[in-house]
């Protein structure tokens, strides 16, 4: 069984593998994963994978050492099961990569956009001959709603829940609108943009945000909130023999 540990800006996901098949997942602190001595003690696990976008304390790094498997760190030099044409791997997010290798698996002969919305929203797009062509970033939801906040004088902090019309009728829902409807403009237009050139473009969405679309963006869209999951066992398993 797999072991893969994804620690994030804000929380870290640890999941068990069989295969190719999630068969349990964990949602811990990124400065402590106590959820790790549980699952050892309650699941076989042969081998392991680690990403993580922030430097980890000594609580979680002793955690880790305690662990008595092999565990690959991902980094720009892990190979992959895709043809990475990112011109500076070394600064390539794990998330952003392992995304797309999970898209990929799913569908290897298709043109995928697939669109991360996390603290930042990113866009990644891989052709159907396996080549991921890099990718985009913007500010996520919330880091909208507390720019406006922070950088001006008057404009209050905004949740994203609550009267949503086209056009504001107060500050607050001037806000909540421009924010979530600009978000969704801005997918729509990668969308369009992709499907000119790639006709049979797949989208794929996922990330700890989520968004209301009409039903016709629906239509086209892949959600899954483990793609990253995913992606990283995809990477063990084609490193297994390596580490």
């Amino acid at each position: 069984m797999n072991l893969i540990i994804d620690i994030g800006n804000t929380i870290a996901k640890v999941a068990l593998f069989d295969g190719d098949s999630m068969v349990d997942v964990f949602f811990d602190s990124n400065d402590s994963l106590d959820c790790l001595g549980k699952v050892a003690t309650q699941y076989s696990i042969e081998r392991g994978i680690i990403a993580t976008v922030i430097d980890l304390n000594e609580k979680v790094l002793q955690r880790l050492h305690e662990l008595s498997i092999p565990l690959h760190w991902l980094d720009a030099r892990t190979p992959l099961p895709i043809v990475n044409l990112y011109e500076s791997s070394d600064t390539l997010g794990y998330d952003r990569i392992a995304a797309v290798v999970a898209a990929n698996q799913q569908f290897p002969d298709k043109d995928i956009l697939v669109i991360d919305a996390g603290t930042a929203l990113t866009y990644e797009f891989i052709d159907s001959n396996g080549r991921y062509h890099g990718g985009n970033i913007s500010p996520g939801m919330q880091m909208r709603f507390k720019a406006l906040h922070q950088f001006t004088g008057k404009l209050p902090l905004v949740q994203s829940t609550g009267r949503l019309p086209f056009m504001g009728k107060d500050t607050e829902t001037a806000i909540r609108s421009g924010v979530l409807q600009g978000i969704e403009y801005e997918i729509l237009g990668y969308i369009t943009v992709l499907k000119h050139k790639y006709p049979e473009l797949l989208v794929f969405l996922t990330g700890g945000d989520h968004f209301s679309f009409d039903t016709k963006l629906k239509s086209i869209i892949f959600v899954d909130r483990f793609l990253v999951l995913k992606g990283l066992n995809r990477i063990l398993n084609y490193n297994n023999g390596r580490i």
